[in-house]
C-alpha cells in the first residue's frame, strides 16, 4: 500500500499481534511485578523469615510438544523455579534453594493456549479507565446536579456532588453521604492543610459550622464519623486499629487504589504532578477534585463523555495473566505461612523445598482458563473464525456490563471507534455493540488504550512519517480519509477534502490537514475487509455477511474467489492453516502423510495433518502443493489447509446465480438450485463426531459390550464386530447402531406370572433372571475410521 510517492508504504500487521504482545508483555514484566510484591514471611515468634530471591527466576522449556498435548489431553505450560531462602535470625544462617512454584500455560505460534488438550483464546475486554470523570444530571426539579465520579483500578467509585448550597459530598454508599471535609482528615488532612490547597477556601469555610468543626477536630474523629456513616452504626464506636483495617479492606482498598493507569490520568484530568509511583489516592486528589467540580458548578471546564475510547481500557491477555499470577501469589503466602507456624509449633526444621507446594498456582490457572468468561474454546470452524476469536473487545465479563443492563449509548457507535474498533463487525442479538472487533491496524497501547496509524503531512518534511496516536490526542487534529491517496508528488491533492476533527466529520481545504489515514480498510475489521465492495453495501447487510463467513465449514473442494479485497492470503497465513517453509531448499520426498526437504546441510520432516477434528466437528486436512525435488523459498507454501487454496482464503464456491422467475419455483424467498450442486459436490463438506459410551457396575450387575442386543434384526447388527463396536471402514447412516451395550435392569412387576409373584410376595424369591436392555449410539451419513 503506497502513502505518497514511494515512501510511506505500510504493511499490515500481523492479525495475532494483540494475543503475541500482550503474553509477552506478561512474562517480560507482568511475571516479575507480582514475585516482588511477595512479602517477606516471618514466624509469630519473628526467628525465621521466608523470602524470594526474584532475580534468578527460571522459566523452564515445555516438557512436551504441542501435538503431544493435544493428542494426550495435557497442558501445554512451563516450569517456574524461583530461588528462596530461610533466614534464622538468631544465628544469621541462610539457607537458599531453587523451589519449583508451578506451571504457567505458554501462548503457541497461533495465538492461543492448550488446556487440557483444548485450544482455548483469551478475549480482551473493554473496561471504565480508572481516574476521575464529571457530568450532568437534572434532579426531580429539573436542576442539574454535578458530580465526579473517581473510579479506582478495581472497579470501585466514589461519588463526589455538590448541592444547591455548593456543599461538597462524598457519597459512601446509595443512601449515605459525609461531609468532603470529613474524608479528608479521615485520610490525614487537617483544617489547615485542606483550606491551603484548595482554590475556594470561602466555600468550604461557608458549610463548616461548630458540628463539623468537632468531626474532624483530629483523624480518630473523622475516622470514627466516617466509619459511622460507612457501616450505618449506632451508638458510639471507639477507635482502635481493627476498626481502621476494616475500614482499609472494606473502602479505601476497593475505592482508592488507583493503579499507574489511573494516576496518570488523575494527573491529567486535574493538572497534578503527583509521581507516577504513587498509585493510592490521596487527600490532594480529592481537594483538586473537588475544585474542578466547583468550576464545574459555576460553568468552567468541560464534562466528560463516558463513552469515548479514551476513557476506556483494554485488559489485554497480561492484565488477566497477572492478576490471576498475583491471586496464586497470595494464596501461596498464606500457605507458607501456615506451613511456617506449624513446623516450628510441632518442632520441627523447615526448608524451603517443603514450605512451597505448586497447588495455588497450578489450581489457580486451571480455575482461569477453565471458568473465566474471558477464556473461551477457540472457534476453529473456519481459518478467518481463528482470526476474528482473537481480535474480539467485549464489555461483557467480570467488572464490565451485562447484556440486559447495558444502555443504547453504550451499544452504538463512536465516532472515537473509527480506526480502532469496526463500525460494523459486532455480535447479534443480545450482545449487539457490547462484543466487537479490533480494526485491522489498531494495536493497544502501553497505557491500555486503542492506538490507530496516520500519515503525518508536512510541509517542510520531504519523508512521510507514520504515526500511532491513542483516542486522546487524535481529537486535535484535522485528519483527512485515507480515500484520496497520491501515488507520487507530481499528482496534486484535492482542493477540498472530508476529514474529521473533534468527532465531527467536514469539508475542509487540504492545506488544513495535518493527518490522513493510511488505508481505505483502517477502519474495518478483518472479517468486514474481506467483503468485496462493503461501501455499497447496506450496514446491516454487511454485519449479517462478517458473521456468516465465520459460520462457513471447508469444503471437500475448495476455490479461490474470482472477487476479493487481497487479504485473503494474510489471514490464510496468519491462521496457521497452511503448511510453510521455514527456509530455502529442495524437496526430497512428499505424500499425503509428510513432507521431507534439505536445506543449509539438513534434511527436515514436516508432519502433514491429515483427517484431524476440530472442536467444531469441521474436518482439519492439509494437501501437499509441491512436487518432489522442486527448490523452495523461506515461506512458500508447501500444504494448502482447511478452507485454502494457494495460501489464499477459500470460502464457499463460484456460482451462477441468476434473479429471475421460473414458472412460480422461486416466488417471494424460495431459491432454485441445479441438480449439480449437489450431485457435483459442489458444496460437500466433510465433518467428523466423536462418540463415547461407558460401562458402569449397577446394583444390579455390570453393563457389556456385545454384538448379541436382543430383539433386533440383523441388519440392524450388520456393522458391529465381534466385540460389539463398529468396524472401522463401515459406511453408516442415521440410525445404525455404533455400540452395542446391555444393562440389566430389575423387571417391570407385570412381567412376572401370577404365581412368581405369589412365591415373591410370600417368600421374596427371585425366580427369574434379569433381562438385558440395550444403548445404541446413532450418527449422520458417512464413513467410521
Amino acid at each position: 500500500m503506497l502513502g505518497s510517492g514511494n515512501e510511506g508504504v505500510s504493511t499490515i500487521p500481523g492479525l495475532n499481534q494483540i494475543q503475541f504482545e500482550g503474553f509477552c508483555r506478561f512474562i517480560d514484566q507482568g511475571l516479575t511485578e507480582e514475585l516482588y510484591k511477595f512479602p517477606k514471611i516471618e514466624d509469630t515468634d519473628q526467628e525465621i523469615e521466608f523470602q524470594l530471591f526474584v532475580e534468578t527466576y527460571q522459566l523452564v522449556e515445555p516438557l512436551i510438544k504441542e501435538k503431544d498435548a493435544i493428542y494426550e489431553s495435557l497442558t501445554y505450560s512451563s516450569e517456574l523455579y524461583v530461588s528462596a531462602g530461610l533466614i534464622w535470625k538468631t544465628g544469621r544462617d541462610i539457607q537458599e534453594q531453587t523451589i519449583f512454584i508451578g506451571n504457567i500455560p505458554l501462548m503457541n505460534s497461533l495465538g492461543t493456549f492448550i488446556v487440557n488438550g483444548i485450544y482455548r483464546i483469551v478475549i480482551n475486554q473493554i473496561l471504565q479507565s480508572p481516574g476521575i470523570y464529571y457530568r450532568s444530571e437534572l434532579d426531580h426539579n429539573g436542576i442539574s446536579v454535578y458530580t465526579g465520579t473517581i473510579i479506582s483500578d478495581w472497579g470501585g467509585r466514589l461519588e463526589l456532588e455538590i448541592d444547591r448550597k455548593a456543599r461538597i459530598w462524598a457519597r459512601v454508599s446509595r443512601k449515605q453521604k459525609i461531609s468532603i471535609l470529613v474524608l479528608s482528615s479521615a485520610m490525614g488532612s487537617n483544617l489547615k492543610e485542606i483550606l491551603e490547597n484548595v482554590c475556594y477556601p470561602e466555600i468550604f469555610l461557608s458549610f463548616l459550622n461548630d458540628k463539623e468543626k468537632k468531626k474532624i477536630g483530629s483523624k480518630e474523629n473523622a475516622i470514627l464519623e466516617f466509619y459511622q456513616q460507612f457501616s450505618c452504626v449506632g451508638g458510639d464506636p471507639v477507635f482502635s486499629e481493627s476498626l481502621c483495617r476494616e475500614l482499609q479492606k472494606k473502602f479505601f482498598q476497593q475505592r482508592c487504589e488507583l493503579g499507574r493507569i489511573g494516576r496518570r490520568n488523575m494527573n491529567r484530568r486535574l493538572n497534578l504532578d503527583i509521581p507516577q509511583n504513587n498509585t493510592f489516592l490521596l487527600p490532594r486528589d480529592i481537594l483538586a477534585a473537588a475544585d474542578h467540580l466547583i468550576g464545574m458548578k459555576f460553568g468552567m471546564g468541560t464534562l466528560d463523555d463516558m463513552n469515548h475510547l479514551k476513557n476506556k481500557r483494554i485488559r489485554s491477555v497480561a492484565d488477566l495473566l497477572q492478576d490471576q499470577f498475583g491471586l496464586a501469589l497470595a494464596r501461596l503466602e498464606n500457605m507458607v505461612r501456615g506451613t511456617i507456624c506449624g513446623a516450628i509449633r510441632h518442632k520441627l526444621i523447615p526448608t524451603p523445598q517443603n514450605l512451597v507446594t505448586s497447588t495455588p498456582l497450578t489450581t489457580t490457572y486451571e480455575s482461569f482458563f477453565g471458568l473465566h468468561p474471558l477464556s473461551q474454546v477457540l472457534d476453529r470452524t473456519n481459518p478467518l473464525t481463528q482470526i476474528v476469536h482473537g481480535r474480539k473487545l467485549s464489555y461483557l465479563g467480570p467488572g464490565g456490563l451485562t447484556g440486559r443492563t447495558a444502555s443504547f449509548r453504550i451499544r452504538d457507535i463512536h465516532p472515537s471507534h473509527y480506526g480502532r474498533i469496526c463500525p460494523i463487525d459486532t455480535s447479534e442479538g443480545i450482545n449487539v455493540g457490547l462484543i466487537g472487533s479490533l480494526s485491522i491496524h489498531a494495536r493497544i497501547g502501553h497505557w491500555g488504550s486503542i492506538e490507530s496509524p496516520f500519515y503525518e503531512i508536512s510541509e517542510r518534511s520531504k519523508r512521510v512519517q507514520m504515526l500511532y496516536l491513542s483516542p486522546s490526542r487524535d481529537e486535535y487534529y484535522m485528519v483527512a480519509t485515507g480515500n484520496s491517496l497520491a501515488l507520487n508528488r507530481g499528482i496534486q491533492e484535492e482542493q477540498v477534502v472530508p476529514a474529521r476533527y473533534r468527532q465531527e466529520f467536514l469539508t475542509i481545504a487540504w492545506e488544513q490537514v495535518h493527518l490522513r489515514s493510511i488505508f481505505p480498510f483502517q477502519y474495518f475489521s478483518i472479517g468486514a475487509s474481506l467483503i468485496p465492495f462493503i461501501e455499497h453495501n447496506d450496514a446491516n447487510r454487511a454485519l449479517m455477511s462478517s458473521n456468516m463467513q465465520r459460520q462457513a465449514v471447508p469444503l471437500s473442494q475448495s476455490e479461490k474467489c474470482i472477487v476479493g479485497t487481497g487479504l485473503e492470503r494474510q489471514v490464510a497465513l496468519d491462521s496457521g492453516v497452511p503448511a510453510i517453509a521455514e527456509h530455502e531448499g529442495k524437496i526430497v520426498y512428499t505424500d499425503t502423510d509428510k513432507i521431507i526437504f534439505s536445506g543449509n546441510g539438513d534434511t527436515l520432516s514436516i508432519p502433514l495433518v491429515m483427517y484431524e477434528r476440530s472442536n467444531k466437528n469441521t474436518c482439519m486436512h492439509q494437501k501437499p502443493r509441491v512436487p518432489r525435488g522442486k527448490c523452495i523459498k523461506k515461506g512458500q507454501i508447501l500444504a494448502d489447509g482447511a478452507a485454502t487454496v494457494g495460501g489464499e482464503l477459500a470460502l464457499g464456491k463460484n456460482v451462477l446465480v441468476a434473479y429471475m422467475p421460473w414458472e412460480g419455483y422461486n416466488s417471494e424467498d424460495a431459491v432454485l438450485l441445479s441438480e449439480r450442486l449437489v450431485y457435483g459436490d459442489i458444496y460437500t463438506s466433510f465433518h467428523i463426531r466423536k462418540y463415547e459410551i461407558q460401562t458402569h457396575v449397577t446394583s444390579h450387575g455390570p453393563e457389556r459390550i456385545t454384538k448379541e442386543i436382543p430383539h433386533l434384526e440383523a441388519h440392524l447388527l450388520r456393522n458391529l464386530d465381534k466385540n460389539g463396536i463398529v468396524m472401522l471402514g463401515s459406511w453408516v447412516e442415521t440410525g445404525d447402531i455404533l455400540v452395542g451395550k446391555l444393562t440389566p435392569q430389575m423387571a417391570k412387576e407385570s412381567s412376572y406370572a401370577p404365581e412368581d409373584r405369589l412365591l415373591r410376595a410370600i417368600l421374596g424369591i427371585q425366580l427369574l433372571g434379569i433381562p438385558f436392555l440395550y444403548q445404541l449410539k446413532i450418527c449422520l451419513l458417512g464413513f467410521m475410521y
